[in-house]
């Protein structure tokens, strides 16, 4: 495949085994996740995902901020950049503008980037340059020691929030839908497999692609919310967190009403930045 990853007109196929540990630093190991964390499953899925696709190690880059998911390039072997905590995005297109073969994908947590990071993250889908923004979302600030998160459901406890979050949440999707992302999707570390296929299309995708990827944080969300191990916290989002696209189009806005959506939510076709870049550029140039 070239450098550039095609459209995702190009149909999900799964490849055969491979070897994993042939993406990684394995001297980075053993990771810093806390056990029952998700984001070591999210991780997975997405190196399942960039394998499918076929892209060079070399063509990708892969940048993050501050927080637990943000470690995650430092444990993989592409082109890395972990930089300041919120400004992933802002390296990120930097890094595509030097660098516009490059599939660049953004690891992100909640906080990183719709908190301290959400100007940019505002601005980045807005633009529709082509990169990847994954967020992972656990609903807390989980490397910080459990502060709460724009995702924090209203009632739960926070460290910031000890007798319940009063404030209204943010939904990823709708965010990055309204403010110009062409290609927006959820996937949850529990349906990994469906998360893998989902990943395959943002990153196959010419725009700006949001995926938001609930996750569990069991030492700070799950411990201060009394949930009695991390098994249970992914059978909540299996049982009573998402409803599949295909399902929630067989429903009513009534019944939607609460719901978080699971799957490709948003699909469009726009002008790509790096491209209308380069014609402004070549006009300045009297090309």
């Amino acid at each position: 495949m070239s450098t550039q990853a095609a459209t995702a007109s190009v149909p999900y196929k799964e490849k055969k085994p491979f070897d994993y540990t042939s993406y990684m630093r394995k001297g980075k190991l053993p990771h810093i996740w806390c056990p029952g964390c998700g984001h070591g499953i999210v991780m997975k899925s997405l190196l399942r995902a960039i394998h499918a696709t076929g892209i060079d190690q070399d063509n990708i880059a892969m940048v993050s901020g501050i927080g637990c998911s943000s470690r995650t390039p430092g444990y993989l072997d592409f082109n890395t950049l972990h930089t300041l905590h919120g400004r992933a995005i802002a390296y990120a297109t930097g890094l595509k503008l030097a660098k516009p073969k490059l599939k660049v994908i953004v690891t992100t947590g909640d906080g990183d980037a719709l908190a301290i990071g959400g100007n940019h993250f505002i601005h980045a889908c807005r633009r529709n340059m082509d990169m990847v923004i994954l967020v992972y979302n656990n609903y807390i600030y989980g490397m910080t020691s459990g502060q709460s998160s724009p995702t924090t459901p209203q009632n739960m406890i926070a460290t910031t929030a000890r007798y319940g979050s009063i404030e209204p949440t943010f939904d990823t999707c709708d965010l990055a839908k309204a403010a110009g992302a062409t290609f927006v999707a959820r996937g949850t570390a529990y349906h990994c497999q469906e998360l893998e296929k989902t990943l395959y299309e943002a990153i196959m995708h010419k725009g700006m692609a949001v995926v938001d990827i609930l996750d569990s944080c069991p030492t700070y969300y799950g411990r201060f919310n009394k949930f009695k191990s991390a098994s249970e916290m992914m059978e909540k989002i299996e049982k009573d967190g998402t409803i599949s696209v295909a399902q929630a189009a067989k429903m009513t806005p009534e019944q939607l009403q609460g719901k978080l959506v699971r799957g490709v939510i948003h699909k469009a076709e726009r002008a790509e930045y790096c491209e209308e870049y380069e014609k402004l550029m070549a006009k300045a140039q009297g090309k």
